[in-house]
């Protein structure tokens, strides 16, 4: 099966802070399946580093106060295009990112808070019907 995979999990230093966030899983996933790696801040245009960002409702919004809901939401139109333009069966992403994250993300006060929700792509993959998976989920994958 084809997995749209968030960068940043593949070693990738796609991050805001100009970090990867590798997890051990993937080596063991890009072996059963084909693994397309996507960075939708990137793609949104946003560069690497760059200031954190969390999402207040329906926008995302720099630390600072920048709002960045814009790229954010190109971004995920991208990564969405990509996921049917190479025909991506799932999706494989960063928990708790605003763009990436599935079932929880931080809560817009900078506090480190996490609330019920789903970053931009997460929520947009989704309501394409694509299944997204969290890294915390990926044993079921290599099931």
């Amino acid at each position: 099966m084809k997995l749209l995979v968030s960068a940043c999990l593949l070693g990738c230093r796609c991050r805001y802070d100009g970090a990867a966030k590798p997890h051990p899983a993937m080596e063991a996933l890009a072996e059963r399946h084909t693994l397309v790696p996507v960075c939708p801040e990137q793609l949104g245009g946003l560069s690497t580093p760059r200031p954190p960002a969390e999402r207040q409702g329906d926008r995302v919004v720099t630390e600072r106060g920048a709002d960045v809901t814009e790229q954010y939401c190109r971004g995920a139109e991208e990564a969405a295009r990509l996921c049917t333009l190479l025909g991506c069966q799932a999706a494989v992403l960063k928990e708790r990112s605003p763009s990436c994250g599935k079932g929880q993300v931080y809560d817009g006060t900078f506090s480190r808070t996490l609330t019920d929700g789903n970053g931009v792509t997460a929520d947009l993959l989704a309501e394409m019907g694509i299944p997204v998976y969290g890294e915390s989920q990926v044993e079921e994958l290599l099931k």
